[in-house]
């Protein structure tokens, strides 16, 4: 042997010890700090903080995804909390149902917007026609192109079987847009732009190009791939064809 043995007849077996050896013992394992055996990846209570302000949006994200990709029945909020990466408990911490937590999609994703865009139009310059072109575009940009405009298939689908949620989305998306193009509308008719009309119905006009463009996406794109379909050339197509019929002179 290269050293001495040390026969550990309590434990029934030997060690051989290399010269010069530098060996882990008993007692420099007691006499070991603490902290060496602390994980590095703990979080700092600042972090731990931030991390638990984020949850929230987290949250929100992961059950618009979901919702969106499966539909709302189908999903379970164990898979939400999965795909946020919290547990269960947790998402019921900050919403205590499901229909809570989709009011919340539909809160964040589309009410939101409408405080800014109430103050954008109250500051527009431009001519009422340039205003509804920059709904159609602003809509297109903030919503339609992104995950948020199948909320409104969401709802419609589902409509039947979560009727709280529905009139929640009435209230917090429908009426607010609703009365902002009737206030825009009616802006172009007291300037003497428009032609004057019934800005309630006009309002669905612009509305059912929404409505459209949301439900292709999120439908009927899927099963007509041959069929070029580009929604934001369409919408200010047809921005363009409601001219015609409410300025009081040709474009």
């Amino acid at each position: 042997m290269v050293g001495p043995v040390i026969d550990l007849i309590h434990w029934g077996f030997a060690i051989d010890l290399a010269p010069g050896a530098v060996y882990i013992t008993n007692q420099s394992v007691i006499n070991m700090p603490i902290s060496s055996f602390s994980p590095s990846t703990e979080l700092s209570p600042h972090k731990r903080e931030r991390r638990k302000e984020a949850r929230p949006q987290e949250l929100l994200d992961a059950a618009l995804s979901l919702f969106v990709e499966k539909g709302f029945a189908a999903t379970k909020v164990e898979e939400v909390a999965l795909r946020a990466g919290v547990s269960k408990g947790t998402l019921f911490l900050y919403f205590h149902s499901k229909e809570d937590l989709f009011k919340a999609v539909i809160q964040r994703n589309l009410s939101d917007h409408f405080p800014v865009w109430n103050q954008e139009f109250d500051e527009f310059q431009g001519s009422t026609s340039e205003m509804v072109s920059y709904a159609m575009q602003t809509w297109w940009q903030r919503i339609g192109n992104t995950t948020a405009s199948g909320i409104t298939k969401l709802v419609t689908s589902e409509a039947s079987n979560f009727p709280e949620v529905v009139k929640f989305y009435e209230t917090e998306v429908m009426q607010p847009g609703h009365t902002l193009f009737k206030k825009i509308l009616q802006r172009g008719i007291d300037s003497g732009e428009f032609k004057p009309f019934d800005t309630d119905t006009a309002v669905y006009s612009l509305v059912s190009a929404i409505f459209f463009v949301s439900m292709w996406k999120h439908s009927l794109s899927a099963c007509v791939a041959q069929t070029r379909f580009e929604p934001e050339p369409f919408l200010q197509s047809h921005v363009q064809a409601l001219m015609h019929g409410w300025l009081t002179t040709e474009p």
